[in-house]
């Protein structure tokens, strides 16, 4: 539905199970205690006006700032969604197991273009993965000879031979600097160290390579590229104006869920504001 919070509902106002829910985001999105605690000061500072949707959007950035120094301003005035449905995520949600033309066009589906594809693969520099979603196809992948030998005999040893969708176990994506937000990524897959199936088929494709060559030799280039992506993605689909609402807490729709229509807007297309990106953050 696009970036309006809808991943954040726990209820599912239609019916049905979640985004949240879903196979792709159950169980590996974790800190939604973070943003509920956010949520929760901007309410006592500033009331019914930060979005759940902006709050993602300013802590994705404040996590690439953390993790990688690097900041950038991010534009506000989206509004939350009233929708959240486990199908759509299982849709349109990347599969680890995904070939490079999948991966491209999944991407493509949302106006990302393939090189942002590659781009924002990155941010699998920092985070962990669930052995289910990468100890099976690895074991096509050592028959290949794209994984390292030694790398998955590390990931046999991790991952139980019972592994299966609620195996909680997990392992560092990037096994170099897996709490920063670096290039080192890109300079893993040459050494067939890529955790993940997705992850390996960006230096196969004779498309995508040149892309995650580049990146691996200039940092600085990818980090600029990254942001530009960051802010493209966190634009996707967005609720302004009447659309949506302010939700009040972040894992439910609002009571009647018409009493924050009326709210001002920051920065997208048809804000009633001309104010800077991130006032909203900090008023």
């Amino acid at each position: 539905m696009g970036c309006d919070a809808s991943v954040l509902l726990t209820v599912n106002p239609a019916g049905g199970k979640t985004e949240r829910e879903a196979p792709p985001n159950f169980p590996s999105l974790r800190g939604f205690e973070v943003i509920d605690a956010a949520k929760a000061a901007v309410e006592r500072s500033c009331p019914q006006t930060v979005s759940c949707a902006d709050i993602l959007a300013f802590a994705a950035r404040d996590s690439v700032n953390l993790t990688g120094n690097t900041f950038y301003q991010v534009p506000s005035g989206r509004r939350d969604g009233r929708v959240s449905n486990d199908s759509e995520a299982l849709q349109f949600l990347p599969n680890p197991n995904s070939t490079a033309q999948v991966l491209t066009d999944g991407f493509g589906v949302k106006g990302l273009t393939a090189e942002e594809m590659v781009v924002l693969s990155g941010s699998h520099t920092i985070g962990r993965s669930h052995c289910d979603s990468f100890l099976f196809k690895n074991r096509e992948r050592l028959a290949n000879g794209t994984i390292s030998p030694a790398y998955q005999a590390l990931l046999e040893a991790l991952c139980p031979p019972t592994t299966g969708p609620t195996t909680l176990i997990t392992t560092e994506i990037d096994v170099s600097t897996p709490t920063v937000l670096d290039n080192n990524y890109y300079k893993l897959l040459p050494l067939n160290l890529g955790l993940h199936f997705s992850d390996d088929q960006l230096i196969r494709n004779a498309t995508l390579a040149p892309f995650a060559n580049s990146f691996a030799a200039n940092e600085t280039l990818w980090k600029e590229k990254f942001v530009a992506a960051m802010l493209k993605m966190g634009n996707i689909e967005v609720k302004t104006g009447s659309q949506g609402e302010v939700r009040l807490n972040c894992s439910v729709v609002n009571p009647g869920s018409s009493s924050t229509a009326g709210v001002e807007m920051l920065m997208f297309p048809g804000s009633a504001s001309d104010a800077p990106a991130d006032e909203v953050a900090t008023s």
